[in-house]
């Protein structure tokens, strides 16, 4: 059975809509409780439970009631973290032995977005399977357990401390960040009240920004979607680097003094160099489709293997699994170092960045200065989920003229979003003016098509 709501993360929407509706959610949770509680054996002799926490968007509080009131029915215990980074969850899930957790966020979206993702007893994302037995659950009738069994609800009153000294613990005793002046961009959502802790904690002089949630400000021009407002700040603070999070906490961006951008992909050749260098690295790097050509490149040049993904942190996980390898990531900053934690996580992907600029003395230019970055032009185009760019001949055609035309100096990578109702289109080469004729043009293609199916 293939997945109805599920995406490549999690159940996300618009809220007020379905699948984004208090009745859905709350039958989600039943649903969730029933199947999970069932896969962990532990379940079978002590009392389930499920931790929960969210986003800053205003309607995590809705959401959170709903899944609070489906997972209560299924006898399941509930655990509440309120607002908490996405690998916090993941984090606490496995520290606190229960049988899920629960996010609700829908990460770099608008507020006016919001979703559901699960992670496994170990603070592993499921796996296929589990979310399409769950998908089956919807379909069965919503009961309720007897009064006596009902799942009872409480406040973990430690968890920002809790996850604050996880973050410090990834960082090596040795080393500090004293002397450093960092601008943090928490961009209004789930890090607001636990990145500027960490980061002081371990000495840096801090200069936040995006700290002020109103529940919809989440990710409005700030954050790692929009780090322009960390370049600023960065540049009228004369600090010596900006890291920006996205509204749930694990992604990530960083900024030099000159406000320059270094994304996932620079980021990932920082730590997978000083790995290598300290024969640490453990194999390879993942990355995905839409990982630059100049990133893979630099890897050869310096012996590193790289293997590329499926767009989507739970596929780069997979692939990781699968060689045995430790280190992998996304150019939208979602980096994934498996020593360090279960799933991506923002905060200990900046620290690992930070560990090697300090271990080496290097600054973020000069740790990247070997790593040519070729042109890449993306474009999100609206469609309707009933469009497939496979079955357009006019698109089609044009991918054969581009591909032709490239001739082996770039490339063209059409996907549909797992997250968001558009089509990206991403085109990249060594010209940086023909790669942005090609993207339009292409772009362009798909609108009329669309618009025309």
């Amino acid at each position: 059975m293939s997945r109805k709501y599920f995406g490549t993360d999690g159940v996300r929407g618009r809220v007020g809509e379905v699948p984004i509706t208090p009745e859905f959610v709350m039958r989600l949770g039943y649903a969730a409780g029933r199947i999970l509680v069932a896969n962990d054996r532990r379940a079978r002799s002590e009392r389930p439970s499920v931790i929960i926490g969210k986003d800053t968007r205003i309607s995590g509080y809705m959401l959170e009631s709903a899944l609070e009131a489906g997972l209560s029915a299924a006898g399941v215990d509930v655990l509440l973290l309120g607002p908490m980074p996405t690998p916090a969850i993941a984090y606490l899930t496995r520290a606190l032995r229960c049988q899920a957790g629960i996010v609700i966020s829908a990460s770099h979206n608008p507020y006016a977005d919001n979703g559901i993702k699960f992670f496994g007893p170990g603070g592993i994302k499921l796996a296929d399977k589990v979310e399409r037995a769950i998908e089956a659950g919807l379909d069965e009738p919503m009961m309720c357990m007897p009064s006596e069994k009902l799942g009872k609800v409480r406040r973990i009153e430690d968890a920002n401390g809790r996850y604050i000294e996880f973050c410090k613990s990834t960082y090596p005793t040795e080393l500090d960040l004293r002397g450093l002046c960092i601008v943090l961009d928490c961009g209004h959502g789930a890090t607001y009240h636990i990145a500027p802790a960490v980061f002081h904690e371990l000495g840096a002089e801090i200069i936040p920004i995006g700290v002020k949630p109103d529940g919809l400000n989440i990710n409005l021009d700030c954050g790692s979607t929009h780090p322009e407002a960390l370049q600023r700040a960065v540049r009228e603070n004369q600090a010596d680097l900006g890291i920006a999070f996205d509204g749930d906490g694990d992604r990530v961006m960083m900024v030099d003094a000159d406000g320059k951008l270094y994304d996932g992909d620079l980021m990932l050749y920082i730590i997978a160099c000083h790995r290598a260098k300290q024969g640490l690295l453990k194999g390879g790097v993942v990355g995905t489709v839409m990982t630059n050509l100049g990133l893979e490149h630099a890897f050869d040049k310096n012996k590193i293997p790289f293997a590329r993904a499926a767009v989507g942190d739970r596929y780069v996980q997979e692939l990781m699994d699968d060689k045995g390898w430790v280190l992998g990531g996304e150019a939208s900053g979602h980096i994934i170092c498996r020593d360090k934690h279960t799933t991506g996580d923002g905060i200990i992907s900046a620290l690992q960045v930070l560990h090697a600029l300090r271990a080496n003395k290097r600054t973020l230019k000069e740790a990247t200065k070997d790593v040519m970055v070729y042109p890449q032009v993306l474009i999100n185009v609206p469609i309707n989920k009933e469009f497939d760019f496979r079955d357009s001949i006019p698109v089609q055609a044009l991918l054969v003229d581009a591909n032709s035309e490239l001739k082996g100096n770039g490339r063209v990578l059409l996907r549909n979003s797992g997250t968001e109702p558009v089509l990206r289109v991403m085109v990249e080469g060594k010209d940086a003016t023909e790669v942005r004729q090609w993207a339009e043009k292409i772009a362009g293609c798909v609108k009329t098509s669309a618009q025309a199916a």
